[in-house]
């Protein structure tokens, strides 16, 4: 009964989100973290690129972003004539929060001329002191794509900043020493123990995770299966996941992604890396929110006119890389 009167309460809430967007010329768009309820109302669900992508495509008036609150800003950074809300304003990120716009100028200082490339994890300010902004997905292109003589300054996550020095080979590129509390949180030592219990599995792992640096290293060691080791994006796990021959998956990232992976792929079986990889953050937004943000146009965000104006150059720059 209870399960039926929970069933019942959140197809109430979906067919109201519905209305309430139809009469707003809403748009919903959702990170692939938030939860099973929330994503199943998203008219786009994606990584934070994809997500950015849509935000520049849409012609709805108003946009609803179930994430975070970098996330939001980018939107409201490239609609400035749209509404922009996110249903729950206390939706922060670690990430972003390892670093400030007065600690990039004077790191910036630091390195005089040097090309900035952060990462999309980061508020509107440190983006509108930066030159490019990426996500795990392009991080690589975005990289390659700048003159291999210039300094690059690269910001804030450790872990990905790691990766892409790795593959690009980049000795010019200096990385902030910040990190996603979540992703660091999946080491080394539970990859192992879910790959020794699942020895036939793939493994996906987001370049973000605390093991990531760590396995590359084992890869090259080759104690890591390396034609079934791949460190992808989100987006890139759910690709790799509806491609691959194999029918289970090690998934080293925030275990949202988990239920479109279940959806899209029935048959197949995936496995959490580390079943605690919850970002609470993420979990904020609820259907109840969105419902309110919607019905009265509140939890509004916004960027004052001069920051979004530079913001835009490193966000746009982004958007049409990879």
């Amino acid at each position: 009964m209870a399960v039926r009167l929970e069933e019942n309460r959140t197809a109430g809430l979906a067919e109201e989100i519905l209305r309430l967007k139809r009469e707003k010329n809403a748009v919903i768009l959702a990170h692939n973290y938030q939860r099973p309820e929330v994503q199943d109302i998203a008219d786009v669900l994606g990584d934070s690129l994809a997500l950015a992508r849509a935000a520049v495509r849409t012609d709805a008036d108003v946009i609803v972003f179930c994430g975070v609150h970098f996330m939001a800003e980018t939107a409201a950074v490239l609609n400035p004539d749209k509404t922009v809300l996110l249903p729950d304003l206390e939706a922060g990120c670690s990430l972003a929060d390892s670093i400030t716009a007065d600690a990039l100028r004077a790191w910036k200082a630091e390195h005089p001329g040097a090309v900035v490339v952060a990462y999309v994890n980061t508020s509107a300010e440190v983006k509108a002191e930066s030159d490019y902004c990426c996500t795990s997905s392009n991080a690589v292109q975005v990289v390659q794509s700048i003159p291999e003589d210039r300094e690059i300054l690269f910001l804030p996550d450790m872990f990905l900043g790691s990766y892409v020095k790795r593959v690009t080979g980049r000795e010019n590129m200096h990385i902030w020493m910040g990190e996603c509390h979540v992703h660091a949180g999946i080491r080394p030592h539970d990859i192992e123990a879910t790959l020794g219990a699942h020895p036939d599995a793939e493994l996906l792992i987001h370049p973000e995770c605390g093991c990531s640096t760590s396995n590359m290293y084992l890869l090259a060691e080759g104690r890591l299966p390396a034609d079934r080791t791949h460190v992808l994006s989100t987006s890139g796990m759910l690709q790799r996941a509806r491609e691959s021959e194999k029918r289970a998956f090690i998934v080293a990232t925030e275990v949202g992604i988990l239920y479109q992976m279940e959806r899209q792929n029935p048959g197949k079986t995936f496995i959490p890396a580390n079943r605690a990889a919850v970002c609470p953050f993420m979990k904020m937004i609820t259907l109840e929110k969105v419902r309110d943000a919607l019905a009265d146009l509140k939890t509004v965000v916004s960027v004052p006119s001069d920051v979004a104006e530079r913001a835009r150059i490193a966000i746009e720059r982004m958007v049409a890389i990879g």
